[in-house]
């Protein structure tokens, strides 16, 4: 038997390690060279792995939420009687052993299951306790009580009945199955209720995070402002009769159309915050975000070079890369690299909301709901469609007059929709 023990993998961007955001192979299963056998997460995009041989799968390290850094094992192939290049050739040795002792290396490498124990080798004691110490090292101590494993109740295929980390994780693994209906029944007797318990993980952890950090880090300016979009309607109308075959406009591409205007009056506003190099970066370029819900949580799809863009093929690109991230068919380009985030509700915007920052941007750009209200103009009560703007600033590079005056601007542009484009 040859075991190829795969890695994994440099990601990228300066990614240090990967979350496990779901497992598609099993122990046991046969695997041809480039089936997908993991999905993965770094802080940029989720990204699908193929299986780098031919092969069956005998251990996979780590569970979905688990973080796995750069060149830890991440699973192990047999290879039968080939011979893999790069791969880890040893056998029956867990990652980082010592071939001429048979034992773990120090406790030098991440607490990951290894293999499981060779057929005919138990691990389980039916008798007795061994008499005397349990020989074991103090890293494989350490994860039996993390795991609530007795020690004792082992037999040690190691030298001297030496418990080693093979026996302890095919224990492990015979316990885990039992363990999340054993903790619900548990869960649902203590609190007399029935409850569902979600591990936050995947893109559902990397929002957590960043909303975090940056509620946390940014002192967020919100400014609200009520636009009067009824000549911006009567155009969007007329476009959408002739729009021979394409796709109906909404307010999103008009807005974004305008604010790329804007943006060259109130380039502060198109930048990003560099922490490390403790530097504000603006952009000539306006590259947008567009906040698009999906069935994993909030992406953020960027339109890049906005401003080169006419209407309907700005419409064309919203739609493609929203469709895209909903679908979770993004590349990491489709997710990276916007200076500036639009945020759109639709019909369930509301009257006003606080968007939050996506950093390190400074700026963000909320659609509320277009509603039609009475108001007065020019002494007249008349009905006119209304929607609010709502945006947040990051206020120590955005001072408050300025982030008043950009929604000003971008206000008046949408209250006389032509001006967006005259040149």
């Amino acid at each position: 038997m040859s075991q190829y023990v795969f890695k994994m993998p440099d990601l990228g961007e300066g990614t240090v390690e990967a979350e496990i955001v779901a497992w598609h192979v099993k122990v046991g299963d046969a695997v041809t060279e480039d089936k997908v056998i993991a999905e993965v997460m770094t802080d940029k995009a989720a990204v699908e792995v193929p299986s780098p041989v031919t092969g069956r799968v005998v251990t996979m390290n780590g569970n979905p939420g688990d973080k796995i850094p750069v060149g830890a094992p991440l699973i192990v192939f047999d290879t039968a009687d080939e011979e893999v290049a790069g791969g880890d050739p040893r056998v029956g040795l867990p990652p980082g052993g010592d071939p001429r002792s048979g034992l773990p290396a120090p406790d030098s490498s991440p607490a990951l299951l290894s293999s499981p124990a060779p057929a005919g080798k138990p691990r389980l004691s039916t008798g007795t306790p061994p008499a005397g110490r349990v020989m074991a090292s103090p890293a494989t101590r350490r994860r039996a009580r993390e795991a609530g494993i007795d020690l004792a109740t082992l037999n040690g295929s190691g030298p001297g009945g030496r418990i080693l980390r093979d026996d302890l994780n095919s224990t492990a693994q015979t316990a885990t199955a039992a363990r999340p209906a054993a903790r619900s029944a548990a869960s649902a007797a203590a609190t007399g209720a029935d409850t569902t318990e979600i591990k936050v993980i995947g893109v559902r952890r990397v929002i957590a995070e960043r909303m975090s950090e940056a509620k946390r880090t940014i002192p967020h300016f919100a400014y609200v402002e009520e636009v009067d979009v009824t000549e911006l309607e009567s155009l969007r109308q007329y476009m959408n009769g002739r729009s021979e075959g394409r796709a109906p406009l909404t307010y999103l591409p008009f807005v974004i159309a305008a604010l790329t205007r804007v943006l060259k009056s109130f380039p502060q506003c198109n930048a990003l915050y560099d922490a490390a190099r403790g530097v504000i970066v603006r952009h000539r370029a306006v590259h947008v975000g567009v906040a698009t819900q999906t069935p994993d949580g909030l992406k953020v799809p960027v339109v890049k070079n906005a401003q080169d863009l006419d209407l309907w093929t700005l419409a064309a690109k919203l739609k493609a890369v929203s469709e895209r991230a909903r679908t979770n068919q993004a590349s990491r380009g489709d997710l990276v690299g916007s200076t500036i985030t639009v945020t759109s509700l639709g019909k369930l915007g509301g009257i006003a909301s606080t968007p939050v920052i996506n950093a390190p941007e400074v700026a963000i750009v909320g659609l509320n709901k277009a509603v039609e209200r009475p108001v007065v103009d020019r002494g007249a009560v008349v009905v006119r469609r209304i929607m609010n703007l709502s945006s947040s600033f990051d206020h120590r590079f955005v001072d408050g007059y300025d982030a008043a005056a950009m929604i000003q601007a971008l206000k008046e542009m949408i209250e006389h929709p032509a001006t967006i484009f005259i040149p």
